[in-house]
């Protein structure tokens, strides 16, 4: 893996902070306010998914007016979204899988992917990419924190970020694992509060899951 073309490391991304957001922007106008709200509250680092039509819009103009968020895509799947994403400007990429496609497109390209693994197999693709950091997805139904200790004896080099069933009441459970760097979840950016444009909530959300971070 060409990683001299990349803006940002994978490294970067999963230690800029402890906690990640998985956000579904329905709304293009939210896009901008929910973006500050969470850098407001610490949270600088955010996973915009292309679960919505509007996905690649949103993470435009978070890009041009919050200079202080890190802005990536999650969801990606093949090399036309990831190539999309990077015109868009995003600097990393998140995908919930990973395939030999994927990881050539990253290759060639300056957004730094980040894919997601369930499997020892699927880790060790990544790894003869030059990989070392990774999304483990569906965590809690793929094993959760039983199979990232397993992980960590054949694989001590690699390095996760947990999504997938995260929440304030397991996250710092997932955080006090040696191969955890970040966990990302949805429960930073609730879509009812979205809806309601209570940005000093998310704000609150954002500032409570970064104060209440243990790690051993």
């Amino acid at each position: 893996m060409n990683k001299n073309n990349w803006k940002i490391q994978p490294k970067d991304v999963l230690t800029a902070c402890p906690v990640m957001p998985v956000m579904v922007i329905q709304n293009l106008d939210d896009a901008v306010p929910l973006a500050r709200a969470l850098v407001a509250g610490g949270i600088k680092v955010l996973e915009i998914t292309l679960r919505t039509p509007i996905a690649l819009e949103a993470i435009k103009l978070i890009s041009e007016q919050v200079k202080d968020a890190i802005v990536g895509v999650g969801t990606i799947s093949n090399p036309q979204q990831l190539l999309a994403a990077e015109e868009a400007g995003a600097v990393f990429a998140i995908s919930p899988g990973i395939t030999h496609t994927l990881l050539s497109a990253a290759n060639k390209g300056k957004i730094s992917l980040i894919p997601g693994i369930a499997t020892l197999s699927e880790l060790m693709l990544g790894m003869e990419y030059g990989l070392d950091h990774f999304k483990f997805f569906p965590a809690e139904a793929a094993g959760g924190i039983p199979m990232l200790k397993a992980i960590a004896g054949p694989f001590p080099q690699a390095t996760f970020c947990p999504t997938g069933g995260i929440s304030p009441g397991n996250y710092n459970e997932y955080l006090q694992l040696p191969n955890v760097a970040c966990v990302g979840g949805s429960w930073l950016a609730p879509q009812a509060v979205v809806d309601e444009k209570n940005w000093a909530k998310v704000t609150e959300l954002a500032q409570k899951a970064i104060a209440d971070v243990i790690r051993v």
